[in-house]
């Protein structure tokens, strides 16, 4: 379009705008544009705000809200995209940009790198820990499947099942492929764990689809899927596509089966193997009783023979220790003999120990006989003393005592005889020399 200064007035600002906006978006109604996202920003809003560039330009994109939530990949810094939408300017700027309607990797090469970088980062946070991976269930009570409900999977699980040892099966079906696949997926791994206490919650959880291009599997490299496995406190299994086919989800997965039917052989056994394992154990136990049987009626046995010999072993015993106890008595001549022999030494020593004390007691006596001689009368008078007795009867033992004139008899040492004795008045007692008073003149005389 071709604007002449001479017949037209001058355009607004505005006018000006509003042509170029009619101008582009007429023609690039819809386009295919390349380049690698920089500057990526997720808003509170819904919508994403980014540009695209390459060596030498930059272009600037926004995917609204509605757009947005279907995108088959969320859109990160350094991915390489081919977005699919609109061009259009923002006149509050003088800018153009492209309203993106679509997004995909710019080629299998750009994908696998993404890839790459994905599970780098998720093996720095640990999620594929092998520490981490829980045990599967021997035989699984309840069985969850999250996969598509049509499709030739679901049928090969369900017939594998049947065939090995059939158990009851959850499904909670999901799209597997293209938009929302994975924010699904997700979804149906965090509600299986949190079924209510009165729904029967499953032993084991399948994850399962089949074969296809990287990116018809690449809903199973999302972040949310991935770390909906690694939060899950259900047994997860990883049948994903078939043997070549690796995804991010086979990592984070308890077990990865290479195919789905795989992923069903992996969590029941075969029930022919499990009834020749019953039977097995069966014959086993069988076997175990019979021996803890007669192991039981043999120690029954040896305890009956045991209380009825014990009588005869007590009897035996209480011989052996009658037999040893006489073997240690002395016979009653030994006895006696024992006896006098001690009687014998006894009495020597009695003899012995008797004339010793007889001798002490004798010098005893004889110094008590000394002692009572000494103090008896006849030795008194043998000293020169007498004795006056009364011829009535007495001994007259002070002179205050002859009262009258007595006759008496005088013993003495060698005799007696016969005399009277008269009292008399005693001595009268000398008159003391009284000392003459001294007077002060006789001192002076």
């Amino acid at each position: 379009m071709t604007i002449s200064q001479e017949a037209s007035p001058p355009l607004s600002v505005s006018e000006l705008s509003h042509h170029l906006k009619s101008m582009v978006e007429n023609h690039f109604s819809r386009v295919q544009v390349r380049g690698e996202i920089s500057g990526c920003k997720h808003h509170t809003s819904g919508h994403i705000y980014m540009a695209l560039k390459d060596d030498k330009s930059v272009l600037d994109g926004v995917c609204w809200r509605g757009n947005a939530g279907r995108l088959a990949l969320k859109p990160q810094d350094g991915m390489d995209v081919i977005v699919t939408g609109r061009l259009t300017t923002y006149p509050g700027r003088s800018k153009y940009q492209i309203v993106i309607e679509d997004m995909t990797l710019a080629g299998e090469g750009a994908l696998l790198k993404l890839l790459e970088d994905r599970r780098r980062q998720f093996a720095i946070e640990g999620l594929f820990d092998e520490h981490l991976k829980k045990p599967l269930p021997r035989l699984p009570r309840n069985i969850a499947l999250v996969t598509s409900p049509t499709g030739a999977v679901i049928q090969d699980i369900l017939h594998r099942l049947s065939e090995r040892c059939p158990r009851p099966v959850q499904l909670w079906p999901v799209a597997v492929q293209g938009e929302g696949a994975a924010d699904q997926i997700a979804s149906a791994l965090d509600g299986f764990n949190a079924l209510p206490a009165e729904f029967p919650r499953p032993d084991v959880i399948i994850v399962a689809r089949g074969g296809g291009s990287l990116e018809d599997l690449w809903a199973f490299n999302e972040e949310e899927v991935v770390r909906a496995v690694a939060r899950s406190e259900i047994p997860v299994i990883s049948g994903v596509g078939h043997e070549p086919d690796v995804t991010l989800i086979d990592y984070v997965a308890d077990k990865r089966a290479p195919t789905p039917t795989a992923a069903a052989e992996m969590v029941v056994p075969v029930k022919a193997d499990v009834l020749g394992y019953l039977d097995q154990q069966q014959k086993r136990l069988q076997g175990n009783l019979k021996r803890l049987i007669q192991e039981t009626e043999q120690r029954l046995d040896d305890r009956t023979d045991r209380f009825f010999q014990a009588p005869l072993l007590y009897l035996e015993r209480f011989s052996q220790s009658t037999h040893s106890l006489a073997a240690r008595l002395r016979t009653p001549q030994e006895m006696l003999e024992k006896a006098m022999l001690q009687v014998s030494n006894l009495s020597g020593r009695l003899v012995s120990t008797g004339s010793v004390r007889l001798d002490l007691l004798e010098k005893g006596l004889s110094s008590w006989a000394n002692l009572l001689e000494s103090y008896s009368y006849e030795a008194v008078l043998k000293r020169g003393f007498t004795v006056i007795q009364r011829q009535k009867g007495g001994y007259l033992k002070r002179l205050e005592d002859l009262h009258r004139t007595e006759s008496v008899q005088i013993i003495f040492s060698d005799g007696t005889c016969l005399g009277t004795l008269t009292p008399q008045k005693p001595f009268p007692e000398k008159p003391r020399k009284k000392k003459e008073e001294s007077t002060q003149a006789d001192l002076w005389s």
